[in-house]
C-alpha cells in the first residue's frame, strides 16, 4: 500500500448554529474571528436535497475555518445523549498564557461562563460554551520540545495498553 497524501492541515470545522446573526457576533465580534466567506444555497451540493441553508466561515490566523449551518429553523444541534458534555468539543491555540488569560477576561466580561485555566501538564487551557451549546478551549502550549519529543514517541504504547485493558474490562463482564 502506499502511503496516503499529507494533510497540510484544518481547512474548516463545521456544525450546526441556531441563528447566523448570534453567532457572527460571537466569533466575529467576541472572539476576534473575522466572517471571510458565506454561502446560500436551497439545495444541499453534496445530496441534492432541498434545503435552504446559509453556511458562515470565521477564519484563524493560519488560515484555517469555524463554519457553521443556519437552517433557519432557529434549533441549534442537539448534544449526543450517550456523552458527556466535556467530551465533544475543538480546541483552539492561543500564542501565550497571557492571551489565554486575556481571552478568559473578554469571555467573561461577556457574562460567558468560564473554567479554568486547567493545567493539562503540556497545555494550559480555558473551557466555555458557544450560544449554540458547542464547547470550546483555548489552550497554550507549555511543555518544552523535549517534553512533547517524549509523549510523541510515548504515543502508541500508551494506546496499545489502553486497548488491552478495555479488552481485558470487557471479558470480566460478560464472566
Amino acid at each position: 500500500m502506499t502511503k496516503p497524501p499529507a494533510v497540510r492541515g484544518l481547512h474548516h470545522f463545521a456544525w450546526r448554529c441556531r441563528d447566523a446573526e448570534e453567532t457572527r457576533a460571537f466569533y466575529e465580534d467576541l472572539l476576534g474571528l473575522p466572517l471571510v466567506h458565506v454561502i446560500r444555497l436551497d439545495r444541499v451540493p453534496s445530496t441534492g436535497e432541498y434545503c435552504p441553508y446559509v453556511h458562515l466561515f470565521f477564519e484563524m490566523s493560519d488560515g484555517s475555518n469555524i463554519a457553521f449551518f443556519d437552517l433557519g429553523d432557529g434549533v441549534r444541534a442537539e448534544p449526543s445523549a450517550n456523552t458527556p458534555a466535556w467530551v465533544n468539543h475543538i480546541a483552539l491555540r492561543v500564542d501565550s498564557l497571557a492571551g489565554l488569560e486575556d481571552m478568559k477576561a473578554r469571555l467573561q466580561a461577556a457574562g460567558v461562563d468560564v473554567i479554568g485555566p486547567v493545567d493539562h501538564h503540556f497545555v494550559k487551557s480555558i473551557y466555555f460554551f458557544d450560544p449554540n451549546g458547542f464547547r470550546l478551549e483555548f489552550t497554550t502550549p507549555t511543555g518544552t520540545p523535549a517534553q512533547h519529543a517524549a509523549f510523541r514517541s510515548e504515543a502508541r504504547g500508551q494506546l496499545d495498553d489502553w486497548t488491552a485493558e478495555k479488552a481485558a474490562r470487557a471479558a470480566r463482564a460478560v464472566d
